[in-house]
């Protein structure tokens, strides 16, 4: 019997329709746009209006993915949904987008990872797949950052975007065409939690009067040492990844890594010798949107034509936990 491979079947995304400039942020804050942009990349993300949440920007870049793979939503079996930003503490917003869509049949679950979420939820849909649990799985990373984003803090304020990007996994035989997913690696280290987290709404420390009045509720950062953190990851991870499916560095055609600062990126270039024309970069326009990020670059790539079949392609995240994976795709 022909064992399943996890593969890429359709791809989706979806952004807001308000778009926040650098020369916007200007008005808000002590910055410009030639300082965002030299230690960013960024010049534009997009911000979720009154209507937009994680659940409502999840079931239209779930759609978008369902229609591109010719999936219907009573065939999906599971929903996972990758987000540091869901509509309420509970239910998960996985449950909440299962019910958007109509797809009865599917148990849904959030994963919490941070920017990483993705690649992990990918990771998990790709054993569930392999085992044979579930056939068609639904993978979202969507986040609606700019509601946990501190409006006053100018080292922060102007990296995160909201966004939502989704991928369907299903399975695929030896012989068949199309993206597989040909391994993936995960790590993690609690003990860098506090480099990236909101401090208060949890059971750690509830909501109160004081927590909101020293703005605890929205994302702190220490920005240096996360920069320190990721350059030296996302070159390990990728490396790591590549080496469990007998691939090396010089395999990769097209590297999509987690979009949060183009200063990271280069550096993960650099690191593994690739030049600026193998690696995806669209974090000029949308910033930082965490779990989506992935997703939404792989959607764009693929859609701009850029990965051809026979393609290498490795996504690689990192982020609050501390997290980081790498799924290595062979289109």
């Amino acid at each position: 019997m022909t064992r399943a491979i996890a593969g890429i079947l359709g791809l989706g995304m979806a952004v807001p329709d308000k778009v926040l400039t650098n020369a916007d942020l200007e008005t808000m804050v002590d910055t410009t746009d030639e300082w965002i942009k030299t230690r960013t990349g960024i010049s534009e993300r997009h911000i979720a209006g009154p209507d937009d949440t994680t659940s409502s920007l999840s079931a239209k870049a779930a759609m978008a993915a369902l229609d591109d793979a010719g999936i219907r939503p009573s065939e999906v079996d599971a929903i996972i949904v990758a987000t540091i930003t869901p509509d309420m503490i509970f239910p998960s917003a996985a449950c909440l987008v299962q019910d958007k869509i109509g797809a009865r049949n599917a148990v849904a679950f959030d994963i919490s990872a941070g920017c990483s979420g993705f690649v992990y939820g990918v990771t998990l849909a790709r054993s569930l797949i392999e085992s044979g649990t579930y056939r068609n799985i639904l993978v979202v990373g969507a986040e609606v950052l700019s509601r946990i984003t501190d409006w006053t803090d100018r080292s922060t304020c102007v990296l995160f975007g909201d966004g939502a990007g989704a991928a369907v996994l299903g399975p695929r035989s030896e012989g068949d065409e199309g993206p597989r997913i040909i391994s993936t690696s995960l790590g993690s280290d609690g003990s860098g939690a506090d480099l990236i987290h909101i401090p208060a709404g949890g059971s750690l420390m509830p909501a109160s009067e004081e927590t909101v009045k020293n703005r605890l509720h929205f994302i702190s950062m220490a920005g240096n040492q996360v920069y320190k953190f990721a350059t030296k990851i996302m070159g390990d991870i990728a490396l790591d990844a590549l080496q469990k499916c007998g691939l090396t560095k010089e395999d990769i055609d097209w590297f999509v890594p987690h979009q949060a600062n183009i200063r990271i990126i280069l550096h993960a270039a650099d690191k593994l010798g690739l030049p600026m024309e193998k690696v995806f970069v669209n974090v000029e326009r949308y910033g930082n949107t965490s779990a989506a990020s992935i997703p939404i670059a792989l959607f764009e790539a693929r859609k701009s034509g850029l990965i051809k079949p026979g393609n290498i392609v490795v996504l690689v995240g990192f982020g609050a936990g501390l997290t980081w994976g790498a799924a290595v795709v062979r289109w």
